[in-house]
């Protein structure tokens, strides 16, 4: 984390905290979206976080801080009688610390949306598994946190990206990029026939949700390896952050998009494509840490589109990286020219990993699918 006590930094953070007591405010994460800081004080607590919303991407951040205040409020109810997997664990979820002078707890400046979330210690993340023991780590997280906002009524969260992990939606906007732009050279070219070898399959879910044979419910919406906070003594999973995606959603997008960041020990962003692998072995750590939690309130169709989910999540992701790669890089920060085209690529190569192992996945979750059962 590298300071950044800049004057326009510190007004803002005097605003939830006074500035005479400010230490410090420093960069935190590496998130594609916002713009996320540390703020550390003479306070009671400590440290705050401290956020800048990108508005382009959250035209609604209102809502966005209505389904962060509901879900805190909602958790910390459970929380007050602790399920019995979480018996002797830590558990944290992130609150909104309101501002000082003002209703609102949150502030606009300049145009600008800033919020402020309490700051989760000791406990950090990392962008690669580490090895099985985190891996299942990671899935008892993200399944804790589907068990305690299963019963959260989705009709108590705003809907604040409408379409979001909605393939065949991403499919659509692609199509009207593609055909619009002029920055077609080879590889976006490649790219596209990539893309349009697998067209007919892109909407399994959202077919089985018209069909009644999926439902939706609370989800994270982003829950990739670097938004599960791991104790630094313990090594276990003590909470998920950046939930601004939370809404009503698939939990397949959720699970989906875990093993698509967390079984590629190469990363997002490898040296070589010839790096990017499916590791089959991660994912059953995850998946087997996820359903220890989360397997009371799966039914037999969920479980039966896991495989599916594995293979689309990716293959979407992939899709919106060219999409804003075609666009100008509108949505996803950028490190450098074609950063987008890039990642798109690694996305693509991993999908065609979890395409040569899909049987293999089928079979894996046949066999914790009975191992879930009774007397096993």
């Amino acid at each position: 984390m590298r300071p950044l006590m800049t004057e326009a930094l510190e007004a803002i953070a005097d605003r939830f905290h006074p500035r005479e007591g400010i230490k410090a405010i420093r960069s935190l994460g590496s998130g594609n979206i916002n713009e996320t800081f540390l703020v550390t004080h003479e306070g009671q607590d400590g440290a705050f976080v401290m956020q800048r919303l990108n508005t382009s991407v959250f035209d609604r951040p209102d809502l966005v801080m209505q389904n962060l205040q509901a879900l805190g409020d909602h958790v910390e109810r459970r929380l007050a009688s602790p399920p019995p997997q979480l018996q002797g664990r830590r558990w944290e979820v992130p609150k909104v610390v309101p501002c000082r002078q003002q209703a609102s707890p949150w502030i606009e400046q300049n145009g600008e949306f800033w919020r402020s979330i309490t700051y989760i210690g000791a406990a950090t993340t990392s962008d690669v598994i580490r090895d099985c023991a985190h891996a299942r780590e990671v899935g008892y997280g993200l399944g804790m946190f589907h068990h305690l906002i299963s019963d959260l009524p989705t009709d108590q969260l705003a809907d604040t990206l409408e379409n979001f992990h909605v393939t065949p939606a991403y499919l659509d906007r692609f199509d009207a990029v593609a055909a619009a732009t002029n920055r077609m050279g080879t590889a976006e070219r490649d790219a596209w026939a990539f893309i349009e070898e697998r067209r007919h399959g892109v909407d399994v879910l959202e077919a089985a949700l018209a069909r009644g044979e999926l439902q939706h419910r609370p989800i994270h919406g982003d829950p990739k390896i670097n938004n599960v906070m791991i104790d630094e003594a313990s090594g276990q999973a003590i909470g998920l952050i950046d939930l601004d995606t939370v809404k009503p959603g698939l939990v397949h997008y959720d699970i989906g998009d875990c093993l698509r960041s967390c079984c590629n020990p190469a990363g997002e962003d490898p040296l070589s494509l010839n790096d990017v692998r499916f590791d089959m072995e991660l994912c059953e750590a995850i998946l087997t840490g996820y359903l220890s939690v989360a397997g009371g309130f799966l039914s037999d169709w969920d479980l039966h589109y896991l495989p599916h989910c594995i293979r689309l999540i990716p293959l979407e992701l992939g899709l919106r990286f060219l999409t804003d790669h075609l666009e100008g890089d509108v949505y996803f920060r950028c490190d450098q020219p074609g950063h987008n085209l890039q990642r798109a690529l690694v996305q693509f190569r991993l999908t065609e990993a979890v395409e040569e192992q899909f049987h293999g996945l089928e079979q894996l979750v046949a066999r914790l699918k009975h191992q879930q059962k009774p007397g096993h």
